[in-house]
């Protein structure tokens, strides 16, 4: 049992990597903080002030470190200062390097992964990163508290959290898929248990979708030695409890994990509100500028990371223009591919790719009066409201992804409704399938004829498909989906 620094007394305890709040260090020395949005934060906010909750998040940069080092915060957050080599390890070596390459089945495998002695030291600094994190939540929690643990960054959590609060109801969710048994199976054997047990000291398991759910389970029946325990229920059924039965260890009881689907959608009414302030209508004016009249648009807006395909995509446009010449100055891609993850020299890389074959593009069929694709790399969120509304087609089409929002509030915002060109491998097709134009991501020629079938398809059908594609994307809002998965917690 872990021995508090003062009496626990949170209700509500969040865990994830970034938190709610973080620090710019300034030339004058200052301080200034930035407030992050999203579901989380909704969520956590509608709990209502009479719960005691604290948000317990990594300090990312110095500024962080810094304010954590003079004692600045903000109420009901906690960030740890973690050893910076330590975080780097845990984050960009293993959480990002490792694990994400895992469950989006991204290795070129002829050549990677290699599970060397560099993996094992850096390992040891996820492990490390994972304490910090269940040891301040056993401090900040009080009796009977429900925790939620977010992410693959912090799957070990849950296990360690329970061997020093087993009193405590936690929730882990991961927004990322699952990678098949067998693929899963790459992670070395040792390495493989010790994050199915720490996920599994959780009470309760979100995913995204039954896909990623019953992906999971797999694993647990492949990996796992028979005699830990046993899982009942399926999660591609449409009812039922499913859950893993713990078997008795020593002293300790039988307990279960549940296993639960907990699907995430577009804040709707934040989309439609937010989309028509000033500083879209402003970026608007400039994009028509840039798009030209009489133009229809194909809109895409992803960080650069590799899961989401950017450069199949411009291929695909560019076979397109191609196979279809009556296109040509008919149609725009306005392409908003903002840097990820650049302290890894793969995804620098990639960026850099996604801007040679959009320049390509234009240099092969760019006429002085029409550019075929307007790239931007500097995130703007207003300017992608803007692109969202003014979508013809939105091309969302992931090698693999948890979910993908982006197909669900492209639909919500588009003025003039907008045809969905959709990846299979998005968790989103789960839903929003019947009324996309579904791909297969790896097929280029394939993607660019639904481009076409998309950019022709009359405004009647157009429109009745992009209200169910709303209505679907917007029945679980981030508010709710974080307040479902807190009840589910109560004892």
């Amino acid at each position: 049992m872990v021995t508090t620094h003062a009496a626990p007394r949170a209700q509500v305890l969040l865990a994830s990597n970034r938190g709610p709040v973080s620090y710019a260090l300034k030339d004058d020395g200052s301080l200034e903080p930035k407030r992050g949005g999203g579901g989380l934060v909704s969520g956590l906010s509608a709990i209502g002030s009479d719960v005691e909750s604290v948000w317990v998040c990594a300090a990312l940069g110095e500024g962080d470190r810094e304010a954590v080092r003079r004692g600045v915060g903000e109420h009901g957050v906690r960030m740890l200062d973690i050893d910076a080599e330590v975080f780097s390890d845990a984050y960009n070596g293993i959480a990002n390097s490792v694990l994400w390459f895992v469950q989006h089945m991204l290795y070129q495998t002829p050549l990677e992964p290699v599970f060397d002695a560099e993996f094992r030291r850096q390992w040891a600094s996820y492990e490390a990163y994972n304490r910090a994190f269940a040891q301040a939540l056993a401090a900040e929690a009080g009796d009977g508290a429900r925790v939620l643990v977010q992410d693959y960054h912090l799957a070990l959590v849950p296990g360690m959290l329970r061997e020093l609060r087993p009193d405590l109801r936690i929730g882990h969710f991961s927004h990322t898929p699952w990678a098949p048994v067998d693929y899963f199976r790459m992670l070395p054997d040792d390495i493989a248990r010790q994050l199915l047990r720490g996920m599994l000291g959780a009470d309760r398991l979100g995913f995204l979708t039954r896909r990623w759910a019953s992906a999971f389970m797999a694993s647990v029946a492949g990996v796992l030695p028979a005699g830990e325990g046993e899982l009942f229920g399926a999660a591609e059924g449409e009812s039922g409890r499913c859950f893993f039965r713990h078997a008795p260890a020593g002293s300790l009881p039988a307990r279960d994990t549940d296993i639960a689907v907990h699907s995430l959608g577009a804040d709707g009414d934040f989309l439609r509100r937010r989309s028509h302030e000033p500083d879209v209508e402003e970026r608007m004016a400039a994009l028509r500028e840039q798009i030209g009249a009489g133009r229809k648009t194909i809109v895409r807006v992803d960080r650069t990371e590799l899961s989401k395909n950017i450069v199949r995509g411009l291929l695909a446009y560019r076979h397109l223009l191609e196979e279809h010449p009556e296109w040509r100055e008919r149609v725009v891609h306005v392409a908003f591919a903002y840097p990820s993850r650049q302290d890894l020299a793969v995804y620098r890389e990639y960026t850099e790719e996604v801007a040679r074959v959009a320049a390509d593009i234009n240099s092969s069929y760019g006429t002085e009066s029409w550019t075929p694709v307007v790239l931007h790399v500097q995130d703007d969120f207003a300017r992608s409201l803007a692109a969202y509304r003014l979508a013809d087609v939105a091309l969302v089409n992931p090698v693999r992804d948890g979910m993908n929002l982006v197909a669900k509030e492209v639909p919500v915002v588009s003025d003039a409704g907008c045809v969905l060109v959709l990846s299979r491998e998005a968790g989103a097709y789960e839903e929003l399938g019947e009324d996309a134009l579904v791909v297969n991501p790896y097929d280029v020629t394939g993607t660019a004829s639904a481009l076409y079938a998309a950019l022709s398809m009359g405004e009647g059908e157009r429109g009745e498909r992009t209200k169910r594609l709303a209505a679907a994307g917007t029945a679980l809002p981030p508010r709710a989906w974080f307040l479902g998965q807190l009840e589910a917690l109560a004892p």
